[in-house]
This record gives C-alpha cells, sequence and structure tokens, in this order.
C-alpha cells in the first residue's frame, strides 16, 4: 500500500472444537490471509491482544462479547471493522457502523452452527464435529442426518469433536497437547473432517492421550454424592486440567438428573471449575456460572476461578 503499511485481518478465536470447526468452515468458505489469535478453552479474553490499528479488520468466533466489549470498542474506536459471531450471552449489544455482530444464544446453537448458516452449509461435516465438539449432540445428529452421513461416519465425527475439544483445556497452552494455532494449520487443509482423520496424526494422538487421562479420571471417588449433586475433585496436574470438560461430560451422562461439578485446583490456588446440569434445571449452569465470574450454556459452563473460601457457598447454591 502507497503511503502506509498493508491492511491485516486477525482471526481470533475460542481453541475448543466449536471455534476451530467455526473458523475452519469460514476460511474454507473465504479464504483470506489472516493472523490466527487463540488460546485455551477458558482465556476468552483475547481482543485484548490484538495489534490492531485503523484499516485492518477482525473476525471474532466462539468468544462471549462480554468479556471483551471494552477491547471490542477500543478496536472500532480504532477504526478497525469487526465481524462477530457468537452463542454466548451478550447482554447490551453495541452499535457501531464498523460491527457486524451475529450472536444467537438460543439453546442448541453453537458457533460451529452459526457459520454454518453463514456459508449456506457448504462444510456440514465440520459443523457436525464442532457441534458434537460442543456438546450438542442432539443438533449435531440431526444436521448429520440431514446430509445422509451413515452412523459409522457420525461416530467418527463425535469422536473427532470430543478429542478436539478436549485438547482445549487446560490452564495454560503448556497444559495441552497440541497448541490450537497449531491444530488450525493442520485441519485447513481439509474439506473433508475424515480426510484430517485419516491423514493427519494429530487426531490419534490426540484420542490416545484423551482415553489416557479419562482412564486416570475414572480411578478418582466423588467428594460428594446425594440425589442431587455429584461433586468430583481431580488433582492439581497437567491431566486433571486437560480431562475436567470430557470427566464433566462423562459423570452427566452416568447421572442423568443430577448436577455434575469436576473442581481442580490451578495455577492460581484457586478452583477451575465445569459445571453440567439437567435440561429442566429452573437455573441453569450459565447463571449459576455467572454469580461466580463464569459463563457458559444454559446445561455446560464452567468458572475459570473459584476462590477456595466459595467453595461451600457455591455447593449451597447448587443443592
Amino acid at each position: 500500500m502507497i503511503g502506509g503499511a498493508a491492511p491485516r485481518h486477525f482471526d481470533v478465536f475460542n481453541g475448543d472444537a466449536d471455534g476451530l470447526c467455526a473458523l475452519q468452515q469460514l476460511r474454507l468458505a473465504e479464504p483470506k490471509a489472516s493472523v490466527p489469535i487463540t488460546g485455551v478453552k477458558r482465556d476468552i479474553a483475547l481482543l485484548g491482544r490484538v495489534p490492531a490499528r485503523a484499516g485492518d479488520s477482525v473476525t471474532v468466533l466462539d468468544l462471549a462479547l462480554g468479556s471483551n466489549q471494552e477491547a471490542l470498542l477500543r478496536l472500532l474506536g480504532q477504526g478497525v471493522c469487526v465481524e462477530y459471531f457468537d452463542h454466548h450471552h451478550a447482554p447490551g449489544l453495541p452499535a457501531h457502523r464498523l460491527l457486524r455482530l451475529n450472536i444467537d444464544p438460543a439453546p442448541g446453537v453453537c458457533t460451529s452452527l452459526l457459520i454454518n448458516r453463514h456459508v449456506a452449509g457448504r462444510f456440514r461435516a465440520w459443523a457436525v464435529v464442532g457441534a458434537f465438539g460442543d456438546n450438542q449432540g442432539a443438533t449435531a445428529e440431526m444436521l448429520a442426518a440431514s446430509i445422509g452421513l451413515d452412523e459409522g461416519t457420525v461416530r467418527l465425527l463425535e469422536a473427532l469433536g470430543e478429542s478436539l475439544n478436549y485438547n482445549a483445556y487446560g490452564d495454560s497452552e503448556a497444559d495441552l497437547t497440541i497448541p490450537p494455532a497449531s491444530l488450525h494449520r493442520l485441519m485447513m487443509h481439509y474439506p473433508d473432517p475424515l480426510d484430517f482423520m485419516e491423514k493427519e496424526e494429530a487426531y490419534v494422538t490426540l484420542a490416545r492421550r484423551r482415553s489416557s487421562d479419562m482412564a486416570l479420571a475414572m480411578d478418582m471417588v466423588p467428594l460428594l454424592e446425594t440425589e442431587r449433586l455429584v461433586v468430583a475433585m481431580l488433582p492439581d496436574a497437567a491431566w486433571a486440567r486437560r480431562v475436567i470438560g470430557s470427566y464433566a461430560n462423562h459423570l452427566a451422562i452416568r447421572h442423568p438428573g443430577r448436577i455434575c461439578v469436576v473442581l481442580v485446583m490451578n495455577a492460581r490456588q484457586t478452583l477451575t471449575v465445569s459445571l453440567r446440569t439437567p435440561e429442566n434445571l429452573a437455573l441453569g449452569a450459565d447463571l449459576l456460572a455467572r454469580r461466580y465470574g463464569g459463563d457458559g450454556r444454559a446445561t455446560a459452563a464452567g468458572i475459570n476461578d473459584l476462590p477456595q473460601a466459595q467453595i461451600a457457598a457455591f455447593l449451597r447454591d447448587l443443592q
């Protein structure tokens, strides 16, 4: 560009299955040179890391707007165009001529499904992977049926989604098996997720480590079991931080109708919490989590930093 630097584009996305599969579909449909900015699943305030300037553009995928609003307004004020796709609760949506919002917090929606709509279903198999990874099994099954996938293929896509999501859990990227940005670079060449699974070693690596971590979690005895609640405490270890979400999902399947909680001590000497609640609960997991600085969906939520002094109050709220 004459008289200045060429404009840049930044893709800012959650490092979990939903964020990865949303970006995968979008860039397959709309190829664009970009700078990826991502991190572990719970590292959601990523817009503050974007070094954009006037004339640059940003796409945001699967990051709660509430945690990024200050940085978003700063970017818009600097003359940066922002396109935002997300499914989390977002009070007080801003309006700006440089901002395009696609926010849908309805049950059964994830960002991969928003992008599936946006690109007119051109890469629906990746949307299925993302939905399975985001614990939207019923929606994923319906989408898979709509494109005529056989049962064996559906189960493979489910396993890939769960493995990609498992990989994003950790205090930092040092806990993860494969950094999400590296996974994105591996995935981006494959319009068909089955080709990715067949030709890249990443899936097998993730699946094996997830199986190993889950075996360790299965040996743990729940800290508390009542008719309403199951609470498990995992040790301060990298494997426990990686498997917290997968183990919470396992407990929810094993104990239908009960609230399931997995706690893991983190490097900040607070507790990381993964919370699963039944669909018919009057107060959903997201609302419960927000009381303690967390967020999520009605049936699945998390808290990054629950002070140890608040454990008793948190469990009383759940009961």
